[in-house]
């Protein structure tokens, strides 16, 4: 499975943007997708993520301002991402969990809030 990450740029605190994810090879057996984030000297935290069965999960940081979505049709996952905060700047990743425990990463896509 290959990941390809789009979507980051710099935006003023309050705006807004939208990440994209597009998955290709045996994405038949993809589970959950999801968006990951780091920060420069912090660990890599779960943003959101979806299941097949459309169950989501949000961190609490970004609960009420976060959206993620699935394009099954177009294998993509998306990342809305409204309201944000100088502390959402980091380098943003998309992961899928395959059926059998594997994962999958993409490249990430650096989100730079300014405030």
């Amino acid at each position: 499975v290959q990941l390809q990450a789009s979507g980051g740029g710099l935006v003023q605190a309050g705006g807004s943007l939208r990440l994209s994810c597009a998955a290709s090879g045996s994405i038949f057996r993809i589970n959950v997708m999801g968006w990951y984030r780091q920060a420069p000297g912090k660990q890599r935290e779960l943003v959101a993520s979806s299941t097949n069965g459309g169950t989501t999960n949000y961190a609490d940081s970004v609960k009420g301002r976060f959206i993620i979505s699935r394009d099954n049709a177009k294998n993509t996952v998306y990342l809305q991402m409204n309201s944000l905060k100088s502390e959402d700047t980091a380098v943003y990743y998309c992961k899928a969990d395959m059926v059998g425990r594997t994962s999958y990463w993409g490249q990430g896509t650096l989100v730079t809030v300014s405030s």
